[in-house]
């Protein structure tokens, strides 16, 4: 499950939904909090990444997320990369006008490691 903060609550009564959720059978409770990161909630525990600070445009920071999400869960990595990858990949849609110009290939997604002036795209 990937719902926003304020999406979260409308999907349950429960005063915890993280909590609802995991005990109704799903396997992972990802949270997008916006300019506050990403939470991915499992049974194994919790894992909180922040998001990467870039110039913003936010069209189509929301579905970069999710892309990276997916795609580092199809990968078969664990929680905290597959946060990482979601949080990058939110990041490079946000650094460029457009829904997915921007996006990264996977040779790119280390690009935003590098220190201010090392990277050239």
């Amino acid at each position: 499950m990937v719902a926003s903060d304020d999406v979260l609550a409308v999907l349950t009564d429960a005063t915890d939904p993280v909590a609802a959720l995991l005990s109704a059978g799903v396997t992972e409770v990802v949270v997008k909090h916006g300019a506050g990161g990403a939470t991915s909630h499992r049974a194994a525990g919790t894992v909180h990444r922040p998001t990467r600070t870039v110039p913003v445009d936010t069209v189509g920071a929301g579905d970069a997320f999710v892309a990276g999400l997916l795609s580092a869960w199809l990968d078969g990595v664990d929680a905290p990369a597959r946060l990482d990858r979601a949080v990058t990949t939110g990041a490079f849609a946000v650094a460029t006008r457009g829904d997915w110009e921007g996006l990264p290939d996977r040779a790119e997604l280390t690009l935003l490691d590098h220190g201010p002036g090392g990277t050239v795209r």
